[in-house]
C-alpha cells in the first residue's frame, strides 16, 4: 500500500465547494469578453500627518472592492455568503489597485493579515483590506501659513487598462466615509470627496482613476503666538529707543542690535522648518518687514547720532568766534545775549532750559551767516534756513512715523491673507 504524500496540502472545503482548483485564476473574470466591473469604497480611518517639508500625507483606511467572479458561485441553500481570511486571496483573482505618487504603503498585519474575503452565492466577491499609505501632496506655500491645502489620494489598476478593467465609486458621492474623531494640530478638516478622471500613457494606453480629494484649512493660533507676536513685540521695543535721550549711546545702541539679532532668530527658525521653495510665503513677507522696520529704528538713531556731531562741531567753532562779535546787536533778533547766555547753549536741563538752548543755538547759527554775509555780501536768511537743522525733530518724528507705518502694513497684509 502506498504512503500518502504528505508534502502535497488538501483542498479545504470551502476551496472543493468554490472550485478553486477547476478555474485559471490569473485570468481576469471573464478574459477575452465583457470589461470586469469593479466598484470601490473608502472608509478613511485616520489622517496621521501632513508634512510640509517631504510635500506629503500619511492615511490609514479601508479600501473594499466588489465585482463578480461567475467562477466563484456556489450552491447554498441558505444564500448565504463565505467570509475568508488573506490565505483564500492568494489563490484567487483579485484587482491590482496601487496608489499613485505614493512613496510608501503597507497592509497591516497585526495580529494577523488584515485583509477580508466574502463571497456570495452568485459569484459578487466583497474584498476589503486595512492600508496605511504615505502619498505626494503638491502644496503652495505662498500664503502659509494661512493657506489652505488640497490633497489626493489616487487609486488606479496597474495592469489593466479600461477595455479590461473599469474602476468606478461603488456609491458615488457616498462612496467615501470618514471617521468623527479625524482631527490634525495645524489643520482643520473642510472636506472630503470623491472624483474620478481617466488617464493615459503613452506606452499602454488608458486607464481609470479615482481620486480621494480632501481640503485642509491651517489653524493660525499656533503660528499667532510663535512667529506674528513675538515678532510685533520686537518692533515695538525697537521704537523704546526714540523715547531714550540721544545722548545714551550705551542705552539705544544695545537695544537696536538686540531686537535686530532676534527678528534674525525668529526668521531662522521659521525657514528650518520649511521646505526650500523658490516663492516668497506670507509669513516671510511680514517677518522680513518687521525686520526693515527694526533695522531703521537703528539707521535713525545713527542719523541723529551723526547730525548732533555736525551741530556740536558747529556750535564749538561758533563760541571760538563768539568773543569777536560781543556787544554786536543784529537786526531781526528780539533782544540781545550776554556771554553768560552763550555758556548756557551746552545745558541740557529741563524744558525750558532745552528750549532756550535751541533758541541760543539758532541765534549763534543766525549769527554765523550774517557775519559771513557781511563778507561775501550773500543773503543770509536762505542760508540759515537751509543748514538748520534740529536733531530733535527726528525722534519727535520717527515716534508717530514708525508706529503708524508699521500698523497701515498690518492693515493691508491682514486684509489681503485673511
Amino acid at each position: 500500500i502506498r504512503s500518502p504524500d504528505m508534502t502535497k496540502t488538501t483542498m479545504t472545503k470551502s476551496e472543493q465547494l468554490l472550485s478553486i482548483n477547476d478555474h485559471d485564476f490569473t485570468m481576469r473574470p471573464g478574459f477575452g469578453g465583457h470589461t470586469v466591473q469593479v466598484g470601490v469604497d473608502v472608509q478613511v480611518e485616520s489622517l496621521d500627518t501632513i508634512s510640509e517639508v517631504d510635500m506629503d500625507f500619511t492615511m490609514t483606511l479601508y479600501i473594499r472592492h466588489y465585482w463578480k467572479d461567475e467562477r466563484l458561485s456556489f450552491h447554498s441553500t441558505t444564500n448565504k455568503s463565505m467570509t475568508f481570511d488573506g490565505r483564500l486571496v492568494k489563490k484567487i483573482w483579485v484587482p491590482d489597485l496601487f496608489f499613485v505618487h505614493s512613496k510608501k504603503s503597507f497592509t497591516h498585519d497585526t495580529t494577523t493579515d488584515n485583509v477580508m474575503l466574502r463571497v456570495y452565492p452568485d459569484g459578487k466577491v466583497l474584498y476589503s483590506l486595512r492600508v496605511t499609505v504615505t502619498s505626494m501632496c503638491s502644496m503652495d506655500l505662498s500664503r502659509f501659513p494661512l493657506d489652505t491645502q488640497t490633497c489626493s489620494l489616487e487609486i488606479e489598476s496597474y495592469a489593466y487598462t479600461d477595455d479590461d478593467l473599469m474602476l468606478y465609486w461603488k456609491k458615488g458621492n457616498n462612496s467615501l466615509s470618514t471617521d468623527e474623531r479625524i482631527s490634525l494640530s495645524q489643520f482643520l478638516i473642510q472636506e472630503f470627496h470623491t472624483t474620478s478622471k481617466k488617464s493615459f500613457y503613452s506606452s499602454t494606453g488608458w486607464y481609470n482613476r479615482l481620486y480621494i480629494n480632501f481640503t485642509l484649512r491651517r489653524h493660525i493660533f499656533f503660528f499667532l503666538l510663535q512667529t506674528y507676536f513675538p515678532a510685533t513685540l520686537m518692533v515695538m521695543l525697537s521704537w523704546v529707543s526714540f523715547w531714550i535721550d540721544r545722548r545714551a549711546v550705551p542705552a539705544r545702541v544695545p537695544l537696536g542690535i538686540t531686537t535686530v539679532l532676534t527678528m534674525s532668530t525668529i526668521i531662522t527658525g521659521v525657514n528650518a522648518s520649511m521646505p526650500r521653495v523658490s516663492y516668497i510665503k506670507a509669513v516671510d513677507i511680514y517677518l522680513w518687514v518687521s525686520f526693515v522696520f527694526v533695522f531703521l529704528s537703528v539707521i535713525e538713531y545713527a542719523a541723529v547720532n551723526y547730525l548732533s556731531t555736525v551741530q556740536e562741531r558747529k556750535e564749538r567753532k561758533l563760541r571760538e568766534r563768539l568773543p569777536c562779535t560781543c556787544g554786536m546787536t543784529h537786526p531781526g533778533m528780539m533782544g540781545s545775549y550776554s556771554e553768560d547766555d552763550v555758556n548756557n547753549t551746552g545745558n541740557y536741563g529741563g524744558e525750558s532750559m532745552e528750549n532756550g538752548a535751541a533758541m541760543q543755538q539758532r541765534m549763534m547759527v543766525h549769527l554765523d551767516f550774517e557775519e559771513n554775509d557781511q563778507i561775501t555780501g550773500h543773503v543770509g536768511s536762505s542760508a540759515y534756513s537751509s543748514m538748520w537743522i534740529d536733531t530733535h525733530a527726528i525722534d519727535k518724528y520717527s515716534r508717530v512715523i514708525f508706529p503708524g507705518s508699521y500698523i497701515l502694513f498690518n492693515i493691508i497684509y491682514w486684509s489681503c491673507y485673511l
